[in-house]
């Protein structure tokens, strides 16, 4: 009789344990990018429907609250720029794990401080978090799921826009139920947060399959074989990574990406209180705005999906930029005239961050490249956007109404669209 202990098992069945193992890690994958993406937004679309009670009671002024919507786009630059080296020492799953809990603390403590500058702090904290995993989530689609990087970056994004729209309706109800009180509103996203940092922690735990361009570990090498990360005998030493600096592509990138953020969060701070001025109530103009993000939800779905099996994303870019400019006009020309017409379109300017997300991915040649591409363009980016809702603020608080703020809006859109061409065309990096 055979020893057990010398048994061993055939390759097939092997190579069936290693397909499960590989198959239930990926589905966590999926599981995981939702839920970090459901929380990249609900610090930012909770506060805009009740900002003006906010403001009351922090005392704040309205140019104070400009550079409080611009505290995102400062937050993902600077610390976004450090996701790479946090990813290459700890693992994406690792680091995004962290940023869950930090956005978990953040939301959670935010509400209770009664001055604005714990506020900001506490904000930020939130939002460093948010920022890590704004630059490692197209990193985790391109390792995990390199065959379907335009359906993955349409799930995630999808999601985020799920909730963002939600944040923005659900916020002043649920502050209702307590009394009113819009700390409570603010303060319950906390619970959504906590709950994406589990499987961020399990995937942590699986870091050895964060290869290059694949979702399952390499095999083994045969008999003879190169070893990982060593040239073959005689073959030619691998040509130093491109400096994505000295790309124009990632330059339009970056450019479209500022921009489009300079919009978005515009938006999402102000727009609940523009149809406000117009007279419509805050739970209306909490609706309004949900209809913008909500609507973001199967067209950011949509859109990735069929931008990824393009070669060129330049038309789908022009397009998103014209209905902007559409939505920015009507907003201008009559707010409360058709303010549901006004936030579809809106909502369909906003799928440009969809769309610079996918780009992202296809523009880079491997994983490791769209890790770079995906840290400059996003941190690059967010830096460029940094002084536009602080203008926004300022105008608005100088000119006593929205038509000044509105017309910056409608000029930066021009560029947009012009980075948004650039970016679009068939190129890759790497």
């Amino acid at each position: 009789m055979p020893n057990d202990d010398l048994v061993v098992a055939p390759p097939e069945r092997v190579a069936r344990a290693g397909g499960r193992s590989a198959g239930w890690v990926r589905a966590l994958a999926a599981v995981a990018l939702v839920l970090a993406a459901v929380n990249l937004r609900p610090a930012v679309t909770s506060l805009g429907p009740v900002l003006e009670e906010a403001r009351a009671g922090l005392g704040m002024s309205a140019t104070v609250a400009g550079l409080l919507t611009s505290v995102p786009a400062l937050c993902f630059a600077l610390v976004g720029a450090t996701a790479p080296g946090l990813a290459r020492r700890f693992g994406s799953g690792g680091v995004v794990a962290a940023g869950m809990a930090a956005i978990t603390v953040g939301l959670a403590l935010r509400p209770l401080l009664p001055d604005t500058a714990g506020f900001l702090g506490l904000t930020a904290l939130a939002l460093a978090g948010i920022a890590v995993a704004n630059v490692l989530l197209p990193v985790v689609v391109k390792q995990r799921f390199p065959d379907r990087v335009g359906a993955m970056t349409g799930a995630y994004s999808m999601a985020l826009n799920l909730g963002a729209s939600t944040a923005a309706a659900v916020t002043v109800p649920l502050a209702g139920v307590f009394g009113g009180d819009w700390r409570i509103g603010l303060g319950a996203w906390a619970v959504l947060a906590a709950v994406a940092v589990p499987p961020w922690l399990v995937l942590a735990g699986h870091r050895r399959h964060e290869r290059a361009g694949t979702a399952a570990p390499p095999a083994a090498p045969t008999a003879g074989a190169p070893t990982a990360g060593a040239p073959a005998a005689g073959a030619p030493a691998a040509a130093a990574p491109q400096r994505i600096t000295r790309s124009p592509t990632a330059w339009a990138l970056a450019v479209y990406f500022g921009l489009q953020a300079t919009a978005a969060y515009v938006i999402m701070g102000w727009l609940p209180q523009v149809f406000r001025d117009a007279g419509l109530p805050a739970q209306t103009a909490g609706l309004l705005f949900a209809v913008t993000s909500l609507l973001g939800v199967p067209l950011s779905f949509a859109l990735a999906a069929v931008a990824g099996r393009l070669s060129s994303q330049s038309g789908i870019a022009v397009v998103i930029g014209v209905v902007g400019l559409a939505g920015y006009a009507g907003l201008w020309a009559a707010p409360a005239a058709a303010p549901w017409l006004w936030a579809v379109l809106l909502g369909v300017a906003n799928c440009s961050f969809p769309l610079a997300l996918t780009m992202i991915g296809m523009r880079g040649r491997d994983s490791a490249t769209v890790i770079r591409l995906s840290a400059f363009a996003q941190s690059a980016g967010y830096l460029l956007s940094i002084p536009g809702p602080i203008l926004v603020g300022a105008l608005y608080q100088h000119s006593g109404g929205w038509r000044a703020p509105l017309v910056l809006l409608a000029l930066l859109m021009l560029p947009q669209l012009v980075a948004g061409v650039l970016a679009g065309r068939d190129r890759q990096i790497g």
